[in-house]
């Protein structure tokens, strides 16, 4: 199912993409790395003091090899799933070739935070981390152009991350990528069989219907949004997952409120295959916007 897009013509354009993975399958970055590079882009990995989580946090940075010395590249942060590490993109995915597209591709570590400030962990402050922090660190370190509004991408819990994060900061991000997002999250009742998924969803969340639960809703945050600030957004998700139907709801709230979106299913799961096939057009999506905003 797709939803043409329809927008206005933005002096800046930016794209915030979540792609998130969820718990099935995924390495920590304890794990072998393999990354899947070509000729035509360098890699590196930083690590920097995040003062919103009062340590020391890693990240990797794909760019293309060859840039010119007054050169500023647009970014775009890429956030990984449950279970996995700032990684597992490079390693899974062809995602890399995209840098040669003349972007830096940011793939931050997320822990399993779904980059929300914990309700019962001061020090988990992985909203600000991101938002604060990450991209002062890489406006600072990287030639990255300074735009006032960003780009992300994500799967799983990082399609979470990234459709909340951009939602919730519509003045920074306007372009906003869920692979398979765990929209529901917040919503999710206590489970006997889950207990000990519940209990983490209470730390990240706090009690089901407290104010932190409704404040990190994606449901509940796009009834509220300003659709003349809103992101642009680029959902998919298999049709033989469990989080289809809370991706189809989301779909059909943005739809009732005339949001500038997308949304594409096709026969697949909740693996880095299906995530994978989808990021020619996630690009696709992206990049023109990217480039109707440097032209202005």
């Amino acid at each position: 199912m797709t939803h043409p897009p329809s927008w206005p013509v933005w002096c800046f354009v930016f794209a915030l993409i979540a792609f998130s993975s969820g718990c099935k399958k995924q390495q920590n970055q304890t794990a072998p790395d393999h990354p899947r590079l070509t000729p035509n882009v360098s890699m590196q990995d930083v690590r920097f003091h995040s003062a919103a989580l009062d340590r020391e946090m890693p990240y990797r940075v794909v760019l293309p090899a060859r840039i010119s010395s007054d050169e500023k590249l647009p970014v775009v942060y890429l956030l990984h799933g449950g279970g996995g590490g700032f990684r597992d993109w490079t390693n899974y995915s062809d995602i890399a070739r995209f840098a040669e597209r003349g972007l830096i591709l940011v793939m931050p570590e997320g822990e399993s935070s779904y980059y929300v400030n914990s309700a019962e962990q001061p020090k988990d402050k992985f909203e600000d981390y991101i938002v604060q922090d990450l991209i002062r660190e890489v406006e600072a370190r990287f030639p990255a152009q300074g735009d006032p509004r960003k780009r992300a991408v994500g799967v799983s819990m990082g399609g979470f991350g990234a459709v909340t994060i951009a939602l919730k900061h519509p003045q920074m991000f306007a372009f906003a990528g869920g692979l398979s997002s765990a929209l529901d999250v917040p919503s999710r009742q206590f489970s006997l069989k889950r207990v000990s998924q519940s209990l983490h969803y209470k730390t990240l969340f706090g009690p089901m219907g407290s104010e932190t639960r409704r404040a990190n809703d994606p449901y509940i945050l796009v009834r509220s949004a300003d659709l003349a600030e809103a992101p642009y957004f680029f959902l998919t998700c298999g049709e033989q997952e469990g989080l289809l139907s809370p991706n189809k709801k989301f779909a059909t709230l943005l739809n009732q409120r005339h949001f500038r979106y997308e949304f594409h299913t096709k026969a697949g799961g909740h693996d880095w295959n299906q995530w994978n096939s989808w990021l020619g057009a996630l690009f696709d999506s992206m990049v023109p916007r990217l480039s109707a905003a440097s032209s202005r």
